[in-house]
């Protein structure tokens, strides 16, 4: 019969050789596990030789993996362990995110300074309404029926009282006191069709409320303004929505601004009184020579209908520069061209800065390729008046013009465009 005590000891061994030994405390608070090797021999094998224990349990017959096997996919790594943050991943390229192309970058620049373009082109000419000087031009009385569209009296004075002697002989204009109207105009541009551009002869014989009947300059320098657009009013029908005055100086600085006008003349033209000496031919004309162009009167055969033609000729041309592309994308001419404007023109204390700014698209239009210009009907040219020689009017043409236009309806103006 084989001894327990045997027994009991070579459990403990096989205990200790497959890592089953565990750890108890005693009544004394010592451990049965916690003994020390002399306490307990070292476990041999048959022959003699030492045991050395394995790294794994009984319970697990497959041994373990080797080291380059060993799974990594949890092992933390070294920066993690000393508590270091991992390195950002790379941001990403492309659409999907991440730091945008160069590309995008340029769109975003080209759009920004687009839009800083555009504000200018608005902000400018407003700067310019409003450091423009006004006059009071609303007529006193009755006035016509508001008509769809708009429509403005723009006219050129001879004032020269507010010229010094030496811009008086600069300029060619002479010492008369007062002031006229050389040049009168009616823009009327409707909700839809073309512009029109309505030459208004100086000496045009009508009837001037509660001054009988006179040249239609004479309107101006009895009553200024309000006289003259009460007058326009009744002998066209029409109610004016604007008033836009420009005198000798502001016209030579619009001409100027915009880097002079084009025109070319089939003969020489010379007269002392307006100060014109131009030979013939096609050539650019500056402000002081361009004023000079538009006064001359006696040296035309036509006279004042030849001095109208040219005024809607010169008109035209500035009103092109004013709006061709390169004064647009330029901006020192762009802010040039309306601040000459703003010193140049007067504008009626009713003329909002809408009706101005719709004015000026509306001359580019009717002076372009697709407005219409034309005189209003005339009947007779020079004929005789207690006002001396005077401009009819054909009364019946052009009462039908203007009824059309205050209905909205141009296409009537176009049979008398020339």
């Amino acid at each position: 019969m084989a001894d327990p005590r045997d027994e009991q000891s070579r459990q403990r061994d096989m205990d200790w050789l497959y890592g089953n030994d565990q750890s108890s405390p005693d009544t004394s608070g010592s451990t049965r596990a916690g003994r020390s090797a002399s306490q307990s021999p070292h476990p041999v094998d048959p022959d003699g030789h030492p045991l050395r224990p394995v790294s794994y349990s009984y319970e697990s017959a497959a041994p373990p993996r080797s080291r380059q096997h060993r799974s990594v996919r949890n092992r933390p790594s070294r920066a993690a362990s000393q508590g270091v943050p991992p390195p950002a991943a790379p941001p990403r390229t492309g659409r999907s995110g991440g730091r945008r192309p160069r590309c995008h970058r340029g769109w975003r620049l080209v759009r920004t300074l687009l839009l800083a373009w555009l504000i200018w082109l608005l902000v400018v000419p407003a700067i310019a309404l409003v450091r423009s000087s006004t006059v009071d031009a609303t007529p006193d009385g009755d006035r016509p029926d508001s008509q769809p569209g708009t429509a403005t009296l723009m006219i050129g004075t001879d004032q020269r009282d507010n010229l010094t002697p030496e811009e008086q002989k600069k300029l060619g204009t002479g010492t008369e006191t007062g002031a006229r109207t050389d040049t009168m105009l009616i823009l009327y541009t409707p909700p839809k069709g073309r512009s029109v551009l309505i030459s208004l002869p100086r000496d045009s014989y009508v009837a001037i409320p509660g001054h009988g009947h006179n040249k239609l300059n004479a309107a101006y320098a009895i009553g200024g303004p309000k006289l003259l657009m009460q007058t326009v009013e009744q002998a066209t029908g029409l109610r004016m929505d604007g008033y836009i005055e420009v005198g000798f100086a502001g016209f030579v600085d619009m001409v100027d601004a915009v880097g002079g006008v084009q025109v070319c003349l089939d003969k020489a033209m010379v007269d002392k009184d307006s100060h014109t000496n131009l030979p013939a031919g096609c050539q650019r004309l500056d402000g002081i020579q361009a004023l000079g162009y538009v006064r001359m009167r006696k040296a035309d055969p036509l006279g004042d209908l030849g001095r109208v033609k040219r005024q809607q000729q010169v008109t035209a041309a500035v009103a092109r520069k004013v709006m061709s592309p390169w004064t647009l994308i330029n901006p020192v001419r762009y802010w040039r061209v309306n601040m000459a404007a703003a010193e140049s023109f007067t504008r009626g204390t009713d003329t909002s800065l809408w009706t101005a700014g719709r004015t000026m698209i509306g001359l580019h239009g009717a002076t372009g390729g697709d407005g219409i210009k034309i005189t209003v009907p005339i009947a007779q040219a020079d004929a005789s008046t207690a006002a001396g020689s005077s401009v009819l009017w054909d009364r019946s043409k052009a009462r039908a013009l203007f009824e059309a236009l205050a209905e909205g309806d141009t296409s009537v103006a176009e049979q008398y465009a020339r």
